[in-house]
């Protein structure tokens, strides 16, 4: 297969992992006998200092055309000011909304060699596998907002949604469930918010077209304490953007570290290969305290190529091959310093990568 990858990396720990993506692209290519081209391109806080733009018009041209994107990490205190007319966060928004990627796909699942690493009892932790699916283009991101000028003392911002963008995200969710165990929590905040009365309404709606799945709905502070209480109880979770962002992170201290979170963000568009066209990415930020010093965990970044692999080049042999390797470089006792434990050995960014490319 010939596949045409835009790489985003980005600021701060960002262009580190994703060149250990890249690298792991091109061992699958050699192990498989595909061709991957890779197409580097600017967004964020390096797109603001290079072009005075956060998301430049030329990198969401080379986006529409690809057939996957790859993206690191954005932002950083250099371009941290709330008065900016631009900002690097206001980029991935940008290009979220530019390409129609409505849905947030986030994968918690415990690697059985990291179930000492997390700060919750292994217990609980037992069978954790859970798929967050997060809305990503409406809600409190997305909606009118006022920001308060330097002698303002009003700022607001609008979770506002419609039925169909609802609609078109619990139908992926309900789809991802019917091919899991077929159990569905949404999650939503409806006794108190009216666009969480909206999102309950059309959920309900929606779900009686898929009657082989079982449906939940929790209120998000429930289940911001069930996540940690119960989170083997869980299969496939939705939810709407802010409480998506905040469950995930939260999701992260079940499995050790953000750095071992991937995830997958589609719409209805599709690339060349009839695929949805896709953008990968770790959960983690910048992390700008580290950036440059090569001790980064790339293994998000790795396993988010295993999500690009799968669902925007259909390549599920390749994908398992990815998450295989990962597997085997952790059973060997091989860590960065974010899931160190006692015994480990720590290795730096560039090395992880090395013996996860060597493992497939």
């Amino acid at each position: 297969m010939q596949a045409d990858i835009v790489v985003l990396g980005g600021d701060g720990i960002g262009p580190e992992v994703t060149h250990e993506a890249i690298k792991i692209l091109n061992a699958v290519a050699g192990k498989f006998g595909h061709a991957f081209a890779f197409d580097q391109q600017l967004m964020g806080g390096c797109a603001i200092d290079a072009t005075g733009s956060s998301l430049p018009e030329a990198t969401v041209e080379a986006c529409r055309t690809a057939d996957a994107v790859l993206l690191g990490a954005v932002g950083g205190p250099k371009w941290d000011n709330p008065q900016a007319k631009d900002r690097p966060e206001r980029g991935l928004l940008a290009l979220r909304k530019a390409l129609n990627l409505f849905a947030n796909l986030r994968p918690v699942k415990l690697n059985r060699q990291l179930i000492s690493s997390s700060t919750i009892k292994e217990s609980v932790l037992a069978g954790v596998d859970i798929l967050v699916i997060r809305e990503l283009t409406g809600g409190a991101y997305f909606g009118p907002r006022k920001e308060a000028g330097a002698d303002g003392d009003e700022a607001y911002d609008t979770m506002l949604y419609t039925t169909p963008e609802i609609e078109r995200v619990v139908r992926v969710a309900a789809e991802a469930a019917r091919r899991r165990r077929k159990q569905l929590t949404s999650v939503d905040k409806a006794n108190v918010l009216a666009s969480s009365r909206l999102w309950r309404r059309v959920t309900t709606a929606v779900m009686k077209e898929y009657p082989d799945v079982t449906v939940e709905h929790v209120l998000v502070d429930a289940m911001a304490m069930h996540l940690i209480r119960k989170p083997a109880a869980y299969d496939v979770v939705v939810a709407e953007n802010l409480f998506g962002d905040i469950l995930t992170d939260e999701a992260s201290m079940l499995v050790g570290s953000m750095g071992m979170l991937p995830s997958a963000s589609i719409g209805d568009q599709l690339n060349s290969h009839g695929l949805p066209l896709g953008l990968y990415e770790p959960i983690h930020g910048s992390a700008p305290d580290i950036a440059g010093q090569g001790i980064a965990n790339p293994l998000a970044t790795i396993l988010s190529v295993a999500m690009l692999l799968r669902h925007s080049l259909g390549l599920e042999t390749e994908a398992a091959a990815i998450e295989r390797a990962v597997d085997e470089v952790l059973e060997a006792g091989v860590r960065t310093g974010d899931i160190a434990e006692t015994g480990s050995e720590i290795v730096g960014t560039g090395v992880m990568g090395d013996l996860v490319a060597a493992r497939i």
